[in-house]
């Protein structure tokens, strides 16, 4: 569905540190609820890339349901909020990316079923 990648540099992170952080990202993210949806961006399947650098940079690949979509500004923002209780998260930049484009095929099981997507 996406990928979290996680750049350790010199550093030698445990195994666990490395996933205990990419729970605490996934975590965050599905706090952000798209507003029209009302259902979180990670199960919509607008996340397309979390990538962490061990200096605390975090770079998000994320899309839209459309294109024009008028709460792109809120979404960021809110994607950008919800790291900020992250200690390793330090800085974060979001992108957003239209390919491949988002389609109903991204979303999860659950995000189907509330939505009532068969």
């Amino acid at each position: 569905m996406w990928v979290i990648k996680v750049d350790i540099g010199e550093h030698k992170w445990t195994e666990s540190e490395i996933e205990r952080t990419k729970e605490k990202i996934l975590v965050a993210l599905e706090t952000v609820i798209d507003p029209e949806l009302g259902i979180d961006i990670v199960n919509l399947g607008l996340i397309y890339e979390v990538e962490f650098k061990e200096d605390g940079q975090t770079n998000i690949k994320m899309t839209l349901t459309t294109m024009g979509c008028p709460m792109a500004d809120l979404l960021i923002d809110q994607v950008k909020e919800s790291l900020d209780e992250i200690e390793e998260v330090k800085e974060v930049e979001v992108q957003l990316v239209w390919y491949p484009a988002w389609t109903t095929e991204r979303m999860s099981r659950y995000a189907r079923i509330a939505l009532g997507i068969r």
